[in-house]
């Protein structure tokens, strides 16, 4: 029979294990994952609205009483490697819902493996051909079929008769570019396919709507192809209005390139509202610069999965229940504007502001429905 020093020293040892595994388990926290194009300039400021989420769930005491975990993952905005990630997400049982992903190609690739049962929330993948790929799929950012219809109106109330249409061959571009042109209402002179790559040719494009002399060239594209373009039309010194979306919000970084171009976008670092200028102020303050659309709305996003975990639980299914349940009824407010989805996991009601490059900033012209 055990001495009684011996059982007390057992009954010490279970005390620390006990202790130990309590420490463990708290410490573990709640994990969620996040995939996107980190190399991307929009991708990184992805990146920096989930982390400045995730830093300041934890500060007001995490989700559930434990801290909010994430893993990241760099699909840099390939299909395949985004089906991969997504895999590795779906099989990893400690991961109860993903922000992401960031590109619209990458999201249609990866929404097939999500619908095996594991709810994501992109953050600025906005095609059409995303709305109802999936129950377990959610969006924050507004398809493109209202952005291209509000970019198209915004277009005309400058009064612009002649359109030029320029596209990054992708399910992002095609169908931003289709949804601009079907609304447009003016004449559209061209409607052109173009590289999406930072060092393509872009020279016969300008060259050619030069000629053509329109009156406003809408480019359904990133800033990588933005940017491009800006230097290809200055170098031939072809100066009509420029406009893009939400994908153009980086082309702030080149101050005297994007100077006079139309962007327009889902949040403006202006917006005036207590909450936003919170967001903000907690932005420049980690990052040293001011965020834009990209990092408001992966930063909402993340929010939004974490209030999911913490009003609705802490499994798969009670997450995805709970987004669901988010209707214009009952709206989650998110600094983009108030969340809420219809069934087909879009947003809906969401603001959106058009902007002009000015000084390097996103200085608002106009703002849309909210």
């Amino acid at each position: 029979m055990p001495s009684t020093s011996s059982r007390l020293r057992h009954a010490a040892g279970a005390v620390v294990l006990l202790a130990l595994a309590a420490c463990s388990s708290s410490e573990t926290g709640v994990l969620i994952a996040a995939a996107g194009n980190w190399d991307a300039g929009y991708g990184e400021m992805n990146k920096r609205g989930i982390e400045l989420a995730v830093e300041q769930v934890n500060r007001d005491g995490g989700v559930r009483g434990r801290p909010l975990r994430v893993i990241e993952r760099n699909d840099k905005g390939e299909g395949t490697r985004a089906v991969s990630i997504a895999a590795e997400f779906v099989a990893n049982p400690e991961i109860v819902a993903v922000v992401g992903h960031v590109n619209s190609g990458t999201m249609i690739a990866a929404a097939p493996v999500y619908n095996q049962g594991l709810p994501a929330v992109s953050t600025t993948a906005s095609t059409p051909d995303l709305t109802g790929i999936s129950p377990w799929v959610f969006r924050v950012i507004s398809s493109d079929s209202v952005n291209g219809l509000d970019l198209a109106r915004f277009a005309r109330s400058r009064g612009f008769e002649r359109a030029a249409v320029l596209y990054e061959n992708n399910s992002y571009g095609r169908g931003l570019a289709q949804s601009f042109e079907r609304n447009f209402g003016g004449t559209i002179i061209a409607s052109d396919p173009i590289p999406s790559e930072r060092d393509g040719n872009y020279e016969p494009f300008i060259t050619w709507l030069s000629r053509r002399k329109p009156d406003v060239v809408f480019v359904a594209g990133t800033e990588i192809s933005g940017l491009a373009i800006l230097r290809e039309s200055r170098r031939q010194r072809f100066a009509p209005a420029f406009m893009g979306s939400d994908g153009w919000t980086g082309v702030v970084v080149d101050t005297a390139l994007a100077e006079g171009a139309y962007v327009g976008a889902p949040f403006s670092a202006q917006d005036p509202r207590a909450d936003a200028q919170r967001f903000t102020a907690a932005f420049r303050e980690k990052y040293g610069i001011d965020p834009d659309g990209n990092a408001a709305l992966a930063y909402d996003a993340t929010m939004l999965v974490a209030k999911a975990i913490a009003e609705g639980g802490a499994t798969r299914a009670a997450v995805r229940d709970w987004l669901a349940g988010r209707t214009t009824e009952k709206p989650v407010p998110g600094i983009t504007g108030p969340l809420a989805f219809d069934r087909s996991g879009d947003v809906v009601g969401k603001g959106y502001v058009m902007t002009r490059v000015r000084g390097g900033a996103l200085v608002v012209e106009g703002a849309r429905r909210s």
